[in-house]
């Protein structure tokens, strides 16, 4: 028995040594798909051709980090986003029609060889939506296009490992939702996508970038939620920065109060990375 504890001792000690731990790093080791939906932003959705916009407010952190001597890392980290949906009006005015809260943790590894690359990430999170004042027509006294507020709620598991060759990261997606207000919305949803990002062809500091993601949803039946973007990130290609980018979107709405709401349109974005 000593010597199976000396043994086990002596596996902890090496692991360790080969191991350096961070704490609340300043970058993330597991970057945001460019063009997934839901993922952290910190910025503005201009639609072109209409008088609606998107105001993303939120951030993902690593809070431990593991980097191994194999080029290898495994994260443990936090989200907390909100997605928020405007409408233009007379003078500059932009009333809150819906809002939707974000919040979980997520588990991330990757490992690069050379010039390849793959890993994975794990979140486990919560999204509410909500009505807000300005879905209500005061002039009326009723809510707006016939819509009255409606608990949504869903608490889901998502998993999407990558695997990345040349600058390119291509991923897939699986989504269980365990628990979700309305009923009559299905557990499972499914992903794919990949996002380019072209470091070095411009400057060090101005990175090209493009990025489409497909994700089907399970309503009464199977829908895909198109994503594309292209643009241009100004600062670290992987860090801190800001990004101007074309984004094109169809299929249902993000926000969980017209979950089943069609969408299509064009909008150019403003994204700070924290």
């Amino acid at each position: 028995m000593k010597r199976v504890l000396a043994l086990l001792f002596l596996i902890h000690v090496n692991v360790f040594c080969q191991t350096a731990v961070e704490t609340f790093p300043d970058d993330l080791s597991f970057q945001p798909f460019a063009a997934n939906v839901l993922e952290p932003k910190l910025g503005f959705n201009f639609q072109t051709g209409g008088n609606e916009l998107s105001l993303n407010i939120g951030n993902s952190l690593d809070i431990f980090r593991y980097s191994f001597q194999d080029n290898s890392q495994l994260t443990f980290g936090a989200d907390l986003f909100t997605f928020t949906l405007l409408r233009g009006e007379q003078n500059f005015h932009f009333p809150v029609d819906a809002v939707d809260y974000l919040f979980g943790f997520n588990f991330s590894y990757k490992k690069k060889a050379g010039n390849t690359g793959f890993g994975g990430r794990l979140r486990i999170s919560h999204i509410s939506a909500h009505f807000v004042d300005g879905h209500f027509d005061g002039t009326h006294q009723r809510w707006r296009d016939g819509r009255n507020p409606k608990v949504y709620s869903r608490e889901f598991i998502e998993l999407n490992p990558f695997v990345k060759f040349s600058g390119v990261r291509v991923y897939a997606g699986f989504t269980y939702i365990f628990h979700v207000d309305p009923q009559e919305i299905k557990k499972d949803n499914y992903q794919l996508g990949f996002d380019y990002f072209a470091v070095g062809i411009l400057s060090e500091s101005i990175t090209p970038f493009f990025g489409y993601d497909i994700k089907l949803i399970h309503l009464d039946k199977y829908t895909a939620n198109n994503s594309i973007v292209f643009g241009i990130k100004f600062g670290k290609p992987s860090g801190k920065g800001f990004s101007l980018f074309y984004n094109y979107y169809s299929g249902k709405s993000i926000n969980g109060e017209y979950y089943d709401v069609n969408r299509k349109y064009s909008a150019i974005a403003i994204n700070l990375d924290l």
